[in-house]
């Protein structure tokens, strides 16, 4: 029924192509390799940054949250802190949801 490929031809192009496992597996390891350096990397070292900016929380720091809050921390344990966002205003946060210590004075009106 091939009239236009022949058995022989088809057959001897399909062994040559699969004849090297290495060749074949190499589209597949670039692919994981780019993966890995784009994607897998750079959010592990995020990671590891916050983790250890959480740790490095003290009292007095001016942080912003996660939703954007503003304040200083008036008060930290091994879960939570206290956190001042206006005067007389306290506002009990996860250590976590920190996103960022900002430089102290920031927030002049507290």
């Amino acid at each position: 029924m091939n009239f236009f490929i022949s058995d022989a031809l088809a057959e001897g192009q399909a062994a040559a192509a699969g004849s090297d496992p290495f060749m074949t597996a190499l589209p597949l390891l670039l692919f994981a390799a780019i993966f890995y350096f784009l994607l897998i990397r750079p959010q592990a070292k995020r990671q590891k940054e916050h983790k250890k900016m959480v740790e490095a929380l003290a009292k007095g720091d001016e942080v912003v949250t996660v939703g954007g809050i503003a304040g200083r921390i008036t008060d930290i344990g091994d879960n939570f802190a206290k956190m001042e966002v206006a005067d007389g205003v306290e506002v009990k946060i996860r250590r976590q949801s920190v996103e960022s210590v900002i430089p102290k004075g920031s927030l002049k009106d507290l």
